[in-house]
Parts: C-alpha cells; sequence; structure tokens
C-alpha cells in the first residue's frame, strides 16, 4: 500500500503499548504507518446523532467517530471493551494473537486477609465484583476507575482496601505488574479478554487484506464465541458475564457464567465441540444458562439498571429529565430560600451600581418595590438567566458575566464610580465582594434572602452528584459522605468547594443546568 496508514488509537499507556504492537506488524509487511491518539470527541462531528449509529462502547465511540470522519483508517481495541454489534460501515478487520486471558489480584500488603471475614477488594468490573462475592460473600468490593496506573495509584492511597483486581494483559504488557500479584484462575473472564483488536472501514477492501495477513485465526474463532455468547445473553443491559473458549487438540472448549449483581446466584456452562462443529457452541450455552434461572437473573438486571445513577441537587424540570441519555436521575432541592423583607427606602432610593447575583435577589426586591419605583442606574449580574429575568421585571442590565469572578474582574476594570449595593444572601460569594474591596470599590451588601441548607440522605447507589452553588455542596455534606461519588459542578467556584471533599470533580462548560446534564451525558455515554 503506498499511502500511510494511519492508525487510531486511544492515548493511554496501554492503548499506545496495543496500538504500537499493530504497527509493528503492518510495518513488518512492508507498509508506513503513523499512530494518531484520539483524546476527545470535541472536534469529531457526525452529520447524524451519535446514538443514530449505534455506538455504545465507553471506550470505543471516540474511535469510530475519528473512522467515519476519515481521521484515521483502522482503529485499535481491547477486544472485550468493543461492542458486540459494530456501528454501520465498520467491521472486525483483525485479532491478533491473545495474551493472559486471565484476572489478576495485586495485592495492598499480602494475601493474608483471603482468610479473613472482612476485607475490601476494589474493581470497576460488575463481573469481578460478582464473582469475587460469589467466592467471598462477606468481603467488600469498592468502585474503581482509570487506566491501569491511575488505578494502581488508588490502590497505594487508599489504606482501607486489601487488593484491586486488574486483568493480566493490560499490567503486563506495560510491565506494572507486581511480582507477589497473583492470577484468579478460578475467575471466569469477560468474554474476548487478553484479545486486541482491529478495526475498520467496510468499504475498504485493501486495507482489509492488509489487516487479515496478521490475523491470528484460533483467536478470531475463540473470541467469536464469546462475544456470542455475551450477545446472546446480554439483551441490552450491562451484566456480570464471562466466557472463555480455547483449542487444544483440534477441540474447542467453552465456559461461560452469568451472575446476579450481588453474586448470590451463578449460573455455569461448559461445552466441548470439534474444530469445525463448533459453530453452535455459543448458542447452545446461552440457551443452557437462560433455560436454567438466566432469565430470570436478567430480568432482575434489568430492573437494577433502572436504580439511580446520579442526583441533582436542584430539583428538574421534565425537559431537563428528558435531556439525560440512558440515565436515571432523582433530584430535589438542597436549598430552601426565604426571602428577606428589605427596607422600602433602600429600594426607592438612587443607586448608581447594583450587582444581583441570583434570581432569589431579584424576587426579594421586586416583592417589596414595583419595577417603575425602583431607580437603579447601572444593573451588573451574574448569569443569562438572571440577566434575563431582571430585565423583564427591574430594568436594563449594563453588563452581565457566567460568573462572579469575572463580574468582580470586569467591575475593576469599567465601573463608572467607586461604589456597589450588593443584593445578596446570607451566604455570599466572598470572591466578588473581596476582589472588589482589594481594588477601593466599596461593597454595600444588602440581605435580600436567606439560604437554608435542606439535604436529604442520598442512596449509596448514586454514583454522581449534580452541584450548583458551594451551597448545595455544604447541603449535601450535611446528611452524606463524599465516598467514591463524582461531583459534577456547575461552575469553577462550585467545584473549588466540591474539590475540598470530592476525588473525582467535573465542571461544566457552561453555568447551566442543561451543562451540567451534558457534563453527566458525557461520562456516562462516552
Amino acid at each position: 500500500m503506498s499511502k500511510l496508514i494511519r492508525i487510531g488509537t486511544r492515548d493511554s499507556e496501554l492503548a499506545l503499548w496495543q496500538a504500537k504492537a499493530v504497527q509493528q506488524q503492518i510495518e513488518h509487511l512492508g507498509h508506513k504507518t503513523v499512530l494518531v491518539p484520539v483524546k476527545s470527541t470535541g472536534d469529531l462531528l457526525l452529520d447524524k446523532p451519535i446514538y443514530e449509529l449505534g455506538i455504545i462502547g465507553v471506550f470505543t465511540k471516540i474511535l469510530d467517530m475519528a473512522m467515519l470522519n476519515d481521521d484515521i483508517d483502522i482503529a485499535v481495541h481491547s477486544l472485550k471493551d468493543v461492542p458486540t454489534l459494530l456501528p454501520q460501515g465498520i467491521v472486525q478487520a483483525a485479532v491478533l494473537k491473545r495474551g493472559n486471558v486471565r484476572d489478576t489480584l495485586v495485592f495492598k500488603d499480602n494475601e493474608e486477609f483471603l482468610s479473613q471475614k472482612e476485607a475490601t477488594i476494589a474493581t470497576g468490573s460488575l463481573r469481578r465484583k460478582a464473582q469475587w462475592l460469589n467466592r467471598y460473600p462477606t468481603h467488600t468490593v469498592v468502585g474503581l476507575r482509570g487506566n491501569v496506573n491511575t488505578r494502581l495509584q488508588k490502590l497505594e492511597d487508599h489504606d482501607d482496601w486489601n487488593a484491586a483486581i486488574f486483568a493480566a494483559a493490560g499490567i503486563g504488557r506495560i510491565g506494572v505488574r507486581p511480582d507477589d500479584a497473583i492470577n484468579l484462575d478460578w475467575m471466569v473472564p469477560a468474554p474476548a479478554q487478553g484479545a486486541i483488536m482491529i478495526t475498520a472501514r467496510s468499504a475498504d477492501e485493501e486495507l482489509l487484506s492488509i489487516c487479515k495477513e496478521i490475523n491470528h485465526e484460533e483467536t478470531e474463532i475463540c473470541t467469536t464465541i464469546e462475544r456470542k455468547f455475551l450477545n446472546l445473553l446480554e439483551g441490552g443491559c450491562s451484566a456480570p458475564i464471562g466466557a472463555l473458549a480455547f483449542i487444544k487438540n483440534e477441540e474447542v472448549h467453552f465456559q461461560g457464567v452469568l451472575l446476579s449483581l450481588d453474586g448470590s446466584k451463578k449460573i455455569e456452562v461448559t461445552r466441548n465441540e470439534k474444530l469445525g462443529n463448533h459453530h453452535n457452541m455459543a448458542q447452545y450455552a446461552a440457551d443452557y444458562v437462560l433455560e436454567r434461572g438466566g432469565n430470570r437473573v436478567m430480568n432482575d438486571l434489568k430492573d437494577a439498571d433502572k436504580k439511580i445513577h446520579v442526583f441533582s441537587t436542584k430539583n428538574l424540570s421534565e425537559m431537563q429529565r428528558q435531556r439525560f441519555k440512558n440515565i436515571n436521575v432523582e433530584s430535589t432541592d438542597f436549598l430552601k430560600i426565604s426571602l428577606n423583607r428589605i427596607p422600602k427606602p433602600i429600594l426607592k432610593s438612587a443607586i448608581d451600581n447594583v450587582i444581583i447575583t441570583s434570581q432569589n435577589a431579584v424576587d426579594a426586591i421586586t416583592a417589596i418595590v414595583p419595577k417603575e419605583e425602583l431607580q437603579f442606574k447601572n444593573i451588573y449580574c451574574v448569569g443569562r438567566r438572571t440577566k434575563k429575568l431582571i430585565e423583564s421585571k427591574i430594568g436594563k442590565v449594563k453588563h452581565s458575566e457566567n460568573y462572579a469572578k469575572s463580574l468582580a474582574e470586569y467591575l475593576v476594570e469599567f465601573i463608572d464610580g467607586t461604589e456597589v449595593t450588593h443584593f445578596c444572601s446570607d451566604i455570599r460569594l466572598d470572591e466578588l465582594s473581596q476582589t472588589l474591596e482589594k481594588n477601593h470599590i466599596k461593597v454595600n451588601e444588602v440581605e435580600a434572602y436567606k439560604t437554608i441548607l435542606d439535604s436529604e440522605k442520598i442512596d449509596s447507589s448514586v454514583e454522581g452528584i449534580m452541584f450548583y452553588s458551594p451551597s448545595t455542596v455544604d447541603s449535601y455534606l450535611k446528611n452524606n459522605s463524599p465516598n467514591d461519588k463524582v461531583a459534577y459542578c456547575i461552575g469553577e467556584t462550585t467545584a473549588t468547594e466540591a474539590k475540598k471533599y470530592f476525588e473525582d470533580v467535573r465542571v461544566a462548560k457552561l453555568p447551566t443546568v442543561e451543562s451540567v446534564i451534558d457534563l453527566v451525558n458525557a461520562h456516562y455515554n462516552q
């Protein structure tokens, strides 16, 4: 092939290792290649919404999009991460010879805890969690996310964790497997675990022909059986499913397992067939599992999928709820507002510079004095919706910013005069006042309303919390702990407060509820 073959890959250390393994084999055939690490979806836009293409893989969607946009020619994946149904126009082009298929236990200190009643194991895999609890029902399994190095560091940082489970192939390939780590031979691996897969466009016959030359047929046969078994059982929901096929003495050996989330139910199947007679193995194994209680387990899993994933500390409208993509959300107001009765003389006096940082302050002002009697000369505010409300109920806004910090910086530069009146809550945006006063601008604070922290206990199954102000963070903490939850924040000020308590804090691009929802969607549908 005369043209340069662009090999797409995620930019983690493991993904790059796998892409380089593919690169070496293709270049050994005499072709020129270049690696194209793909980090984000920001510049990869398609004509159709991504869900219409059926791209549901958490780790593969970005590369699928890049390929459909013709930014790369082929993509390299861990096959276990690839959805069993590929997007239209993309096909499996090759599978490399499989590496270590097993799961590996990495210890925090030593393995003494294995004989103890209580222990804490970390993994982000439902399959690993269910199999561990089936074998050690009194242990606690906690969530673990991130790339390999991040997960190893989290194990090191958490004093109360005893061990974490990794794919042997992953920690082995990048050379970070501890000497005392052990393979869990009793744990059935994920379908296609340890295999590296290449995808290409179905219409690119020349590239498909090149990839076929490095395809490992035995690995392809085994992983195809495993993935078909997964597809036949899965039914569209995530489930603790393990599968392993291998070929020995011209015979295909298969082992499959389906478990309940808590590991209390386990249905296993084994099957051996002569090579060549193996094509119906997956169907037989899936039928066997379903007929022996698998249907009930899968129905329970589908019901479990309906559990809440995220919780909003602000009550959401029906339209906002509909914005979530395949995510369950519950919401309620963690802040209650009590409007103060602002003295009329203050509101009726001529004020040169007014700052309003919330819609609650607008309500407090207009509850006392009608629009016609207000004499505010210059109004400055925070937030697009607050601006809209002010101009509807009070008067023209001279300048607005998305964040209090940005407004303070603007006023320092452009304010008319050296004094402002800030209609605020009893819980103030200190950053705004402090910035102004440091620059010799006097701030007269008028307490327009009180903010009452009013949170409730959140179910432990909730994975993330949506915050809209530092006060919502403080309210949440009155009755809840951060644990391993993700904090989705409306802006930097809120994120600064959340970072005091949460390890994983994410900030919306815009200071709107919709932008926070988009942030949650990006996390679960990446």
